[in-house]
């Protein structure tokens, strides 16, 4: 599974960034709010990735932020939210809007995305409301998590136990415990094993 690509922005399309990784050119479908974070084409990059394999095509979608990728999803196990509706939906709103949207059950707001209608948006705020959880003040808008350090690799610990399966409050949780008690030098590695033994008790 790809999870992440660092390389350099080779160019970008309405709905998409080639990142060129080695001398490999990976096509990478993106939000607009990805695409416009992601800096001029040349510099260096930092995408997270999520790897679609269907019968006949492997796709990979990308975000500037973990948390993005963390709503992305959410929104795609929604019924009836594919990829692309998932990505218009954080086109057009932020992290923290699309919660604030879902806690509130605003779903006019929701339905300012491209493709997403009134009863699409409800759907969203039906399902997600009761996973997603209470936004943590100064939070960047990861669904239902405490707030992370940067610089570290808390961001990754959190995308490696969300893989494993647990629900991103109890793997952010475990994270930050790891994180305070390991201090900023730890390996991700370490973080990874001591932040599954906690969410594990």
């Amino acid at each position: 599974m790809i999870a992440k690509l660092k390389g350099r922005l080779d160019s970008t399309g309405i709905d998409h960034a080639i990142i060129d990784v080695g001398g490999v050119g990976y096509l990478v479908g993106a939000s607009s709010r990805t695409l416009a974070a992601l800096g001029p084409v040349g510099e260096a990059v930092t995408i997270h990735t999520e790897m679609l394999v269907a019968e006949d095509s492997i796709r990979l979608v990308g975000f500037a932020r973990a948390e993005e990728r963390d709503w992305y999803r959410l929104l795609t196990h929604v019924q009836g939210v594919g990829s692309r509706v998932a990505l218009a939906i954080l086109s057009a709103l932020e992290p923290l809007e699309l919660h604030r949207a879902i806690m509130m059950g605003d779903k006019a707001m929701i339905a300012r995305a491209n493709g997403v209608g009134p009863k699409l948006a409800q759907r969203i705020v039906n399902e997600l409301k009761d996973k997603i959880g209470a936004a943590p003040a100064g939070a960047p808008g990861i669904p239902g998590v405490v707030a992370l350090p940067t610089g570290s690799f808390a961001a990754d610990a959190l995308s490696a136990l969300q893989n494993l399966g647990f629900k991103p409050a109890e793997a952010s949780g475990a994270v930050a415990a790891a994180e305070e008690e390991l201090g900023d030098g730890a390996s991700l590695d370490a973080l990874v094993r001591l932040a599954l033994r906690k969410a594990a008790k």
